[in-house]
């Protein structure tokens, strides 16, 4: 199979440390480039949509607005590749039986890691998103960067190895890492993560590729999640809000993660709604998120979901927005309070304004524990089937 990413990744082999190098060959780029072309991207986002049915190369033409002859090219490139077989045929309206093609899942794959404070989370996952393997281990975020690098590391090489025999196989694509911000997503360089400010300036994507051997992305945690909201049918504009060990967001517009000019939207939880307040780590007062992790800490569920609620409101009339979908560990545990909390103070806005059949609606996210770490592993796919850095 030729590589799907140019430059290619090389051969390699496990290092100490459970690193993993290349074996010959450049060092490796620090994210994944874009596809080969624009067409390849539209038509495999077409096979993975399709599913185990496949797709005809007709029907192929008529949604990528391609010639025949350019979708006759994309997909035999494909197949030579290994990405994509033929899956029988379908009955024609007239003349012969036309052709589906499939996507090969099994031909590509990807990392996704969730580094919260306290716990890393890593799945592998194939063309079509389909998890194959899952690892969570402890994790103490302000153990320092080699701590850290060392576990992610060793995580991501085992899972690996487990699953597809080897520790960085030619189907694998990259690792996408997601964590708390605030960061530069474009450079993958931290900032100042609330309580951890030793992160500040860390290149992470960087060093993480050059232990690994391969592309690594680096996102927030709510934009990976967000992304895998996104690519898994969630339509419209959104907010996806994530209470755990610390409050944060995601914005999607029109399908595509919102990370704004310096890729720092999305600090939903420093906004300040309570002046003089009481003090947060990131240095303000009266923040959404002490405020909030507060309620949580003395078991005020109801007080805990009024606050989000009250940013959500913010960001709803802010934003104008379709949705809001509530994610976390601690939304997790009682989703129904935080659902009709946040919903009521949503409704009560839309009364205020007008009318509640204006209200924005509320929902518990899909996903479930592993959420993030599965968007992470997008931040990698997404590309190739034309998403761009979404």
């Amino acid at each position: 199979m030729r590589p799907l990413w140019q430059p290619c990744c090389q051969s390699a082999s496990s290092g100490d440390n459970g690193r993993v190098n290349r074996t010959n060959g450049p060092g490796p780029e620090p994210g994944p480039p874009a596809p080969r072309s624009r067409g390849t991207a539209l038509v495999l986002d077409l096979l993975r949509t399709a599913g185990a049915e496949g797709i005809s190369r007709l029907e192929l033409a008529e949604r990528t607005g391609l010639t025949p002859q350019a979708i006759s090219k994309i997909t035999a490139r494909l197949r030579a590749d290994g990405l994509a077989a033929e899956a029988g045929h379908r009955a024609s309206t007239g003349g012969k039986p036309r052709t589906v093609l499939r996507l090969l899942p099994e031909a590509g794959h990807a990392v996704g890691v969730h580094l919260d404070r306290d716990e890393l989370r890593a799945v592998l996952v194939d063309l079509a998103g389909t998890v194959a393997g899952e690892r969570r281990a402890p994790l103490d975020l302000g153990a320092g960067s080699e701590a850290v690098l060392t576990e992610v590391a060793r995580e991501v090489t085992d899972l690996v190895t487990d699953v597809l025999r080897v520790p960085a196989p030619p189907t694998l694509l990259g690792v996408g890492v997601a964590l708390p911000g605030p960061l530069d997503h474009a450079r993958g360089v931290l900032h100042r993560v609330t309580g951890f400010p030793e992160w500040d300036g860390f290149p992470l994507r960087d060093a993480l590729a050059g232990r690994l051997g391969v592309p690594v992305v680096v996102d927030k945690d709510t934009n990976a999640a967000a992304l895998g909201l996104a690519v898994g049918g969630e339509r419209g504009s959104f907010a996806y809000l994530h209470l755990g060990t610390g409050l944060g967001a995601g914005l999607v517009f029109d399908g595509t993660v919102y990370r704004g000019a310096r890729t720092g939207a999305g600090e939903f939880g420093h906004q300040v709604i309570q002046l003089d307040g009481p003090p947060c780590p990131c240095g303000a007062r009266g923040c959404v998120e002490a405020l909030c992790l507060a309620a949580v800490a003395r078991g005020d569920l109801a007080e805990a979901a009024r606050v989000l609620g009250a940013g959500a409101a913010n960001l709803a009339g802010l934003l104008d927005i379709d949705l809001v979908l509530l994610g976390g560990r601690t939304v997790a545990g009682a989703p129904d309070a935080f659902v009709g909390g946040v919903g009521a103070v949503l409704d009560a806005r839309a009364r205020r304004e007008g009318g509640q059949e204006t209200a924005v609606p509320v929902r518990a996210a899909p996903g479930g524990a592993r959420a993030i770490a599965e968007g992470a592993a997008h931040l990698v796919l997404s590309p190739l089937f034309g998403r761009g850095d979404a």
